[in-house]
């Protein structure tokens, strides 16, 4: 059986990893790239695909779809990224099925690798949730009860892949050393100012074998909205008010929910209150059985008096405007609350970050911290620097003083993960 795996730097390479690597019965032709810039056009190397693939794999643009499966005689077409719609789906599946392949959705008892010890997994129904506040405040909880916790985050690996084979981040200048992207580190850093240690990468089985020998229990700090690459022996799943309806409409998210132990309502104190009762109404249809847990991410700025009344440049994080669907996030928030102006960046947007704009006309007058390579990052600078502003108000979780000189004043917008009645996240932990 000749393969086609659709991917976009992640799920792509656990499913073949975990499902295909060793299957005699299979031959994975191609993957293909989507969401993520630059990743097409390179190779899965042998060193990682395994014997059976001595040259690698080659890495294509989902736009050619119908000329792969014709050029490469593919008979299985393999879905494998996250946080898009149904119908968004459907319509790839449409494409390979025009062409004559079956197209394939692989499930979590093939996909999710058994572990020796227990996993809490943080996943969502959207990008933007609120998965890495949640996170850790689960391993400020468990360490609390003396457990040693290792952060094990999503894959997000967009640069040499064989050097992201397993990654163990300890400290900042780990993330110099691996030249990560923005974008990895504003998953990083945040649990690194926590006192935690992350493992990433591509060998999600060689990276349990790691963590498991450092820690007595794993965080799984999932990406986008895909489902847990271990099998948790807890299973969160954030649901966003500020997108009810969302609950139902998108991949793999409304299985996320279907399967959790426990729905997470977020936000509640920045969503109208028919917001948040529609989708608790949206988990009893589909979770019935899921333990409901009401949180708030409340929002605090650095340095207020910065801010109150200014002209502000809001930077919030990209993914969760992008893919996500965000029209803004806490920067914008917290300035309004402050009385600030948000100055419109778009007017002002450099090089690829004027694509960006084009390409989600939705954003509200924000900024997303798009820096997933050295070009996209000058971008990011060039556009800040232009923009007729007072002070910049970083949104992201990850500061950007680290990653960028910019000619403004700088301050930060933080926000944390707070239960509010019972169950709590502490409850949640009972037995771990």
């Amino acid at each position: 059986m000749r393969v086609l795996i659709l991917g976009a730097a992640g799920r792509d390479f656990h499913n073949f990893n975990v499902v295909y690597r060793d299957d005699p019965a299979s031959e994975v032709v191609a993957f293909t790239a989507a969401q993520i810039p630059g990743i097409a056009d390179r190779r899965y190397p042998g060193a990682l695909a395994g014997p059976r693939y001595p040259d690698g794999i080659p890495i294509e643009p989902e736009a050619r779809l119908e000329a792969l499966i014709r050029a490469r005689r593919v008979d299985q077409v393999v879905f494998a990224y996250s946080d898009v719609s149904h119908e968004h789906v459907m319509h790839l599946a449409s494409r390979a099925l025009a062409c004559g392949s079956d197209f394939v959705l692989l499930g979590g008892r093939r996909t999710m690798l058994p572990t020796a010890k227990p996993v809490v997994a943080v996943c969502a129904v959207r990008t933007g949730c609120g998965k890495g506040a949640v996170s850790r405040r689960l391993v400020e909880l468990l360490r609390a009860r003396g457990r040693r916790v290792a952060v094990v985050r999503h894959p997000m690996p967009y640069g040499d892949l064989l050097a992201a084979r397993v990654q163990r981040f300890g400290g900042f200048a780990d993330l110099d050393r691996a030249g990560v992207t923005l974008e990895e580190r504003e998953e990083y850093e945040p649990h690194l100012e926590a006192g935690s240690v992350v493992f990433a990468g591509v060998d999600y089985a060689e990276i349990l074998a790691r963590a498991e020998a450092e820690a007595d229990v794993l965080v799984w700090d999932g990406g986008n909205n895909d489902l847990p690459f271990y099998v948790p022996a807890l299973h969160l799943c954030l649901v966003d008010p500020h997108r009810a309806g969302h609950e139902s409409r998108y991949h793999p998210g409304e299985a996320n929910l279907r399967m959790a132990d426990v729905a997470v309502i977020v936000k509640e104190d920045t969503a109208a209150p028919a917001q948040v009762e529609a989708v608790r109404a949206a988990i009893r249809a589909l979770a019935p059985r899921a333990r409901v847990v009401d949180a708030r991410l409340p929002i605090s700025v650095d340095d207020p008096e910065a801010v109150r009344g200014r002209r502000v440049l809001a930077v919030e994080d990209g993914p969760t405007l992008t893919h996500g669907g965000m029209p803004s996030g806490a920067a914008e928030l917290a300035a309004r609350a402050l009385g600030a102006t948000l100055v419109d960046p778009r007017p002002h947007a450099r090089g690829s970050l004027r694509e960006v704009f084009a390409a989600y006309p939705a954003l509200g007058p924000v900024l997303p911290a798009m820096g997933y390579g050295a070009a996209q990052l000058a971008d990011l600078r060039a556009t800040i620097d232009a923009v007729p502003c007072d002070v910049v108000l970083l949104g992201t979780p990850v500061d950007l003083r680290r990653s960028l000189a910019v000619r403004h004043p700088v301050t930060r917008a933080r926000y944390r993960a707070e239960a509010v009645g019972r169950p709590d996240f502490e409850d949640l932990l009972a037995g771990l």
